[in-house]
């Protein structure tokens, strides 16, 4: 063998060992520290699983159990972060909840979501079931698909949807680089990377992609906007009541940025005859608004913001409408 091959051999070992000792110590910190980028990931590799419907990408293994940033989440026999439900209806008011990682309840235990404390709260009244179809990750169209592969069947009275801002996104395509969330340690560094770079872009920044994702002729905003027509019709036909709540941004409390955001989407929505509760404005009062969030690096709802959520929401949430239209 030559000195160029030895040289390269070299350098592959090199490589390998400085691979394998990163992972172990990337490993071994993260025995002792949280991190956002990599409990998402862990949430990827261990609690989703590929749908046959590419309308819905992703869903959740049944039955599964894992610790995920610092909460514990298990996964009923159905794909749904919630207790088990019989498919057929008793006399309980049913309600559907459609949403992302926000109504999954990232972050936090199951029973101090706003989903659970809506429920708790309205059982003080009269018999009612909620449940939680949220998922990470999800936009609109992945929650309405969802809805009609496993949540028609529960014969809800109501369905409500949980919209966040970034939910208008396009629903992505795996990567064919999916493997490599298996390891710690190039999971921790790219995601560093990346926001980094991010922070570097002016058209990353936070007001300029969200001013593009809800341009008129945008994709993510189109199919948005045809999947909430195509669920107020399936719950006309099918008499339920559609409700949406639009979900405060935790960067922007004090809904100055993303203001005509939030007014053309609840706009788009009222338009469209789909009642509907804007809650941008409801945590202005925070001057921190890390005091909301579920870690410094984590800017979902904390225990606190899904309380104050579940206060704001439960009277609108009480109101039964005309589910004729």
């Amino acid at each position: 063998m030559n000195n160029t091959g030895k040289i390269f051999l070299a350098f592959i070992f090199s490589m390998i060992v400085f691979f394998i000792f990163g992972e172990i110590i990337i490993r071994v910190y993260l025995n002792y520290k949280t991190v956002y980028d990599i409990e998402m990931t862990k949430y990827a590799m261990s609690v989703k699983k590929d749908s046959d419907n590419p309308l819905i990408g992703h869903i959740h293994r049944p039955n599964v159990t894992k610790h995920l940033m610092n909460s514990t989440v298990k996964i009923n026999s159905d794909g749904l972060r919630d207790r088990e439900y019989p498919i057929a209806k008793g006399d309980s008011y049913r309600i559907a909840v459609l949403g992302d990682s926000l109504t999954f309840g990232w972050g936090v235990e199951h029973e101090d979501s706003f989903e659970n404390i809506l429920e708790t709260e309205i059982n003080k009244r009269y018999p009612v079931e909620l449940i939680n179809f949220g998922a990470g990750n999800y936009n609109t169209e992945q929650e309405v698909n969802l809805f009609l592969e496993k949540g028609l069947k529960y014969k809800p009275d109501k369905v409500i949807a949980f919209y966040f801002i970034n939910d208008a996104e396009v629903t992505p395509k795996k990567s064919k680089l999916w493997f490599l969330g298996y390891s710690r340690f190039i999971s921790f560094y790219w995601s560093r990377i990346h926001a980094l770079l991010n922070r570097q872009v002016e058209s990353k920044s936070f007001k300029s992609f969200y001013s593009e994702l809800y341009a008129d002729d945008h994709e993510g905003w189109i199919r948005t906007k045809k999947a909430f027509l195509d669920l107020k019709e399936i719950c006309r036909k099918e008499k339920i009541e559609l409700q949406v709540v639009l979900l405060p941004e935790l960067h922007d409390v004090d809904n100055t940025i993303f203001n005509d955001i939030y007014d053309k989407v609840s706009g788009f929505l009222s338009d469209n005859g789909i009642s509907n509760l804007n809650l941008a404005g409801t945590f202005s009062s925070y001057k921190n608004p890390i005091d909301l969030w579920v870690s410094y690096d984590d800017a979902h709802p904390n225990k606190l913001a899904h309380k104050i959520i579940a206060e704001k929401t439960l009277d609108f949430v009480l109101l039964k409408g005309d589910v004729s239209r």
